[in-house]
C-alpha cells in the first residue's frame, strides 16, 4: 500500500535524481524540480520539468528508494514520462478504421476481408471445387447442366473434327455477360450502403438539387443503370454539369439539365412592401373609469416606422 507522505531520505534526495536525469537527457532540457510522488514505503519519484522541444508538458521522472533502516538512497530507474498537460500522438486507429475514400493510389492494393458484409457469394465454379483454379469461367451452378449438355456435343478426335461453334466457352460468355461470373457480388448491405453515400453527395437533398429546374430523371444526359438500382440512380452524362461520370440519385438536379432552356422559370414572390408613411397611436394610460384616454400631446403617443 502506498504511502501518503514520502519518505524525508528519499525526498530530499533532489540532486541525486537530478544527475541521474541530466545523465539520460539531452544537455539543457532538465528543468525546475516540480513534485516529489511516494510510490510506496522509501520509494519516492522526483519529476522534472523537460525543455526539449517537442515534449511540451513531459517530464523526467527519477524514482529513488532505500533499504530499511538504510540511511543511503540508491537509484531505481530515470524515464521521461507525459504529465497531465503533455502533448502526445493521436491514439492508433489501425488501418482498416483509417482508410478514406480517395486514399488509394496507383500500385495500392486493399484486401477485403472473407466475410465482408458488403459481399456475397455470386456464383460457383463450373466444374466444382476442385476446378476453382483450372481456368473455367465460374457460373452459378443452374449453368452447370447446359455446359454439360453441351459437352455431350464434344466428338472425339483432332481440333478440326469439332463443331464450329464452341461449348463450355459458350456458356461461360453467357454467364459473364449476365453478371454470373464473379465469385462473390454486392449484398443488400453492400447496396444500400452504396446508395447511402450516392443520394448523400448527389441526391435530392443537396443545393444544387434545390436550386435545379428539373430532376435528372427527365435529364437527357442521364444514363440508366442496371439492376435494382436503375429505379432510383443513373450517371450523369454532361460534361458541363457537376456531377458527370458519377452515379447521381434520380432526384438530383441541376442547371445544365437537357431542357433547361426551354423549361419556364419558377415563379418569385413579389419584394415585401414596407410602409413608413402611417404612424399608429396607442394609448399610454388608461381611464380611471375603465375606458382609455385619447391624449392627443406628443408626450403621450409614440408611433413605429
Amino acid at each position: 500500500m502506498r504511502s501518503r507522505t514520502p519518505d524525508r531520505l528519499c525526498a530530499e534526495a533532489v540532486d541525486l535524481a537530478r544527475v541521474a536525469a541530466e545523465e539520460a537527457a539531452a544537455p539543457g532540457t532538465v528543468g525546475e524540480h516540480v513534485d516529489a510522488v511516494a510510490d510506496g514505503d522509501r520509494v519516492v519519484t522526483h519529476l522534472f520539468e523537460c525543455k526539449e522541444p517537442g515534449y511540451r508538458g513531459w517530464r523526467w521522472a527519477v524514482t529513488v528508494a532505500r533499504a530499511s533502516r538504510a540511511k543511503h538512497v540508491t537509484l531505481d530507474e530515470s524515464v521521461l514520462l507525459p504529465g497531465p498537460d503533455a502533448l502526445l500522438a493521436p491514439e492508433w486507429v489501425p488501418w482498416s478504421e483509417r482508410l478514406r475514400p480517395g486514399d488509394m493510389g496507383p500500385g495500392d492494393l486493399l484486401p477485403t476481408e472473407a466475410e465482408d458484409l458488403r459481399l456475397e457469394p455470386g456464383a460457383a465454379p463450373l466444374g466444382g471445387a476442385e476446378d476453382a483454379g483450372a481456368g473455367d469461367a465460374q457460373v452459378s451452378p443452374g449453368v452447370t447442366e447446359l455446359a454439360d449438355a453441351e459437352d455431350a456435343d464434344v466428338e472425339p478426335g483432332s481440333p478440326a473434327a469439332q463443331p464450329a461453334t464452341t461449348t463450355r466457352g459458350s456458356v461461360a460468355a453467357v454467364a459473364d455477360e449476365l453478371g454470373m461470373g464473379r465469385a462473390r457480388v454486392l449484398s443488400r448491405y453492400g447496396l444500400h450502403a452504396a446508395a447511402d453515400r450516392w443520394e448523400e453527395e448527389y441526391g435530392p437533398k443537396t443545393a444544387m438539387a434545390q436550386a435545379a429546374p428539373a430532376n435528372c430523371v427527365s435529364c437527357g444526359f442521364l444514363v440508366p443503370l442496371a439492376g435494382s438500382l436503375r429505379q432510383a440512380f443513373g450517371i450523369c452524362g454532361n460534361e458541363f454539369g457537376p456531377a458527370d461520370g458519377h452515379v447521381v440519385s434520380l432526384g438530383y438536379g441541376c442547371g445544365g439539365h437537357s431542357e433547361a432552356a426551354v423549361m419556364p422559370r419558377p415563379p418569385r414572390p413579389a419584394p415585401p412592401v414596407i410602409d413608413e408613411t402611417v404612424v399608429d397611436p396607442f394609448t399610454l394610460r388608461p381611464d380611471r373609469t375603465g375606458g382609455s384616454v385619447e391624449d392627443s400631446g406628443p408626450a403621450e403617443e409614440f408611433g413605429h416606422s
